[in-house]
Parts: C-alpha cells; sequence; structure tokens
C-alpha cells in the first residue's frame, strides 16, 4: 500500500560518488517528488556523512510532496541503489542502515551497478536480466542471469584488478603528455592540449601545479574529455588510451556472461539477445570512437548481443527496481520512463 503522507509506494535512491539522488514514486509509475544531494559513499565520506546526506535528500524530496520536511516513514518500499555496497558485509550494514532510517516497511539495497542495468533492460519482458557495465569515475559490472544468479567483480580501484573511468583516463592522458614533453614516450597533441585545458604553458607546469596544490588532483578527471576530442582528431596515442578503455569495458562484460553461461545468449532464436547495458558518465557521453570501439568488440566476443547505452537515469533504475518489488504493471514503469525521459529533454 502507498505511504499515507506522500502517496508513494516505492522511495528510490541512487548514491553515487558525486551526487545522490531520490524519488518518490506511485504504484502507477507516477513521481511524486524528486531531490538532489552531494554524493553519498561512506567509502568516501564516511558512514557518518553518508548517513547525513542519505536523511537530507530523502527529507527533502518527502517536503516536496508534503509541504513540509517528513520524518519517519514516506513509501511503502525503498530501493537504495548505493555506490560503496560492494562487498556482502558492505550490502549488509547499509542495508540495515536504510531500514533504520524508518522510511518505509520493507527495504532493499543493491550496489549502483545494478540501477544503471535495469534501467537499460526492457520493462514488459520478464524476468530482467542482462549484463551493466558502468564506466564513470570508476569502472564495474555486474551480471543478472534469466534464472536470478547473479555475477559481479570486486571493483575496488587498482586493487582489485580494475582500470578504467575518469579516475584513470584523466591521469594516463597526463602521463602520456608528461613523456612526450620530456622526451622519453612519443609525440601526442596531448602535449599541448593538456596544458591549454588548464591554462599554462607546459605540460610540467600542470605537473608542479598538482604537486605544489595550485591544481587539485580532484580535476584530472576534466582531462577526460580532452583525451577522447585528442582521439577523435586522430592522434595515435589518445586513440590507443581509448581502445584500452574499450577493452576493459567489453573484458568484464564478457567475463561476466561467461561466468553465467550466457556467452550464446547473443545467437540464439529461442529467446531474446543478451543485453549489455552501458552506463555512467564516460559511456553517457556517447563519444563516437569509444563508443565504435566498444561496438566492434562486443559484436566479436558476444554475437548476437545487444549493446545499449542506457537514457534514463539511475534513480530511474531504482525506481524500476522499486516497481519490480511491489508488483507494479509495465505500464507503471512506462510512465516513469516518460518522466525521467522528458526531464532530460528539458
Amino acid at each position: 500500500m502507498p505511504d499515507a503522507i506522500t502517496g508513494a509506494a516505492v522511495l528510490a535512491i541512487d548514491g553515487g560518488n558525486s551526487k545522490t539522488d531520490a524519488a518518490l514514486v506511485a504504484a502507477d509509475g507516477s513521481v511524486l517528488a524528486t531531490a538532489r544531494g552531494p554524493g553519498s559513499n561512506h567509502q568516501v565520506v564516511g558512514a557518518d556523512r553518508a548517513a547525513e546526506v542519505l536523511a537530507g535528500v530523502v527529507s527533502q524530496a518527502a517536503a516536496n510532496v508534503a509541504g513540509a520536511a517528513a520524518s519517519g516513514r514516506v513509501a511503502a518500499h525503498t530501493s537504495a541503489c548505493l555506490a560503496g555496497a560492494d562487498l556482502p558485509e558492505e550490502e549488509a550494514d547499509l542495508g540495515a542502515l536504510v531500514q533504520s532510517m524508518g522510511w518505509s516497511v520493507t527495504s532493499s539495497v543493491v550496489n549502483d551497478t545494478f540501477a544503471v542495468l535495469r534501467a537499460g533492460l526492457d520493462d514488459a519482458a520478464t524476468p530482467h536480466w542482462g549484463i551493466g557495465v558502468v564506466c564513470g569515475a570508476g569502472i564495474n559490472c555486474v551480471g543478472v542471469a534469466p534464472g536470478g544468479e547473479t555475477t559481479r567483480f570486486l571493483s575496488l580501484g587498482r586493487i582489485s584488478g580494475d582500470w578504467g573511468g575518469g579516475g584513470d583516463l584523466g591521469p594516463e592522458a597526463l602521463w602520456w603528455a608528461v613523456r612526450a614533453e620530456d622526451g622519453r614516450g612519443p609525440q601526442t597533441e596531448l602535449r599541448s592540449a593538456v596544458p591549454a585545458h588548464y591554462g599554462v604553458r607546459l605540460v610540467e607546469d600542470v605537473v608542479i601545479g598538482l604537486h605544489l596544490g595550485k591544481i587539485g588532483y580532484d580535476r584530472l578527471h576534466e582531462l577526460v574529455p580532452v583525451l577522447f576530442s585528442v582521439a577523435s582528431a586522430g592522434d595515435r596515442v589518445a586513440r590507443a588510451v581509448v581502445a584500452r578503455q574499450a577493452d576493459e569495458i567489453c573484458l568484464m562484460a564478457t567475463v561476466a556472461a561467461s561466468r553465467l553461461g550466457l556467452t550464446t545468449a547473443g545467437t540464439s532464436t529461442a529467446g531474446p539477445p543478451l543485453r549489455v547495458v552501458l552506463g555512467g558518465s564516460v559511456l553517457a557521453a556517447r563519444d563516437p570512437v569509444l563508443t565504435r570501439a566498444i561496438t566492434d568488440r562486443l559484436a566479436a566476443r558476444l554475437p548476437g548481443a545487444d549493446a545499449r547505452i542506457v537514457d534514463a537515469p539511475p534513480v530511474a533504475g531504482a525506481a524500476l527496481l522499486g516497481l519490480d518489488h511491489v508488483g507494479a504493471p509495465a505500464s507503471a514503469a512506462a510512465r516513469l520512463r516518460g518522466h525521467f525521459r522528458a526531464s532530460l529533454q528539458a
């Protein structure tokens, strides 16, 4: 039953590294209110701050419905997809935190990659299954089989064998620019594009600026569009970095599919093709060089698979998972998608 205060069947939360989104959704898929706050990844901001951010964004969303900050229950079910829910014990701890907030009768907490996957899957075709790869600040991948089995990677950065996302692409662009300038590496247009982005003359000035704190290390992700621009112009070094990113994305998808026995699903005539959902800020930018490289590699490694870049925000995926939980019809999912599609176009 919808909550009496807000009329919401689902409280959807997408908690990421840079932002946290919440949405209150009625049983028919109508979006009653949304709210946005700062990042809530407990691995980055700490458990106390994460709880504070989550509480703030939910309170803001509820206030947008009720006219005043609400406390207590605001929905029948909470569907929270949170960055930092990487290990079973982290999911359990975050699940206990969310349930203790008293926002709903029931709640579920999963890694935010599941929200991206669900957002990219068809609503009418059940069960909802496929492979989801997220490439944003970092890189992650999950897979769900038709029978409900799941697979995932640790996705804790380089210590767990990962490479990719803005946290690696930006520094990689700088690395090649430095070596081009000092003679240790091949020449590349990154040599001029990198310092130009920061308004300095030499790559050395960028490095010294980082070392002395005049340029924040958190600004290295700004070099991702610079890298893609140089690659699009045909620079061999930049294109090699983009190709490496494509390789990593496709490798994770292929391994996840293999673990679940889905490597031949794309060529089967007995059922729907394997869907590979691509999301995160790096992939959502739809850079033509990267997108083409991924498409070509997936076609070779998972023939017949349906690769798609998700066109809905992750909070929509969290809401769809919530609607699945409460047994909402496909029409509710369609209404929800329509709302977020319109908001993206506005």
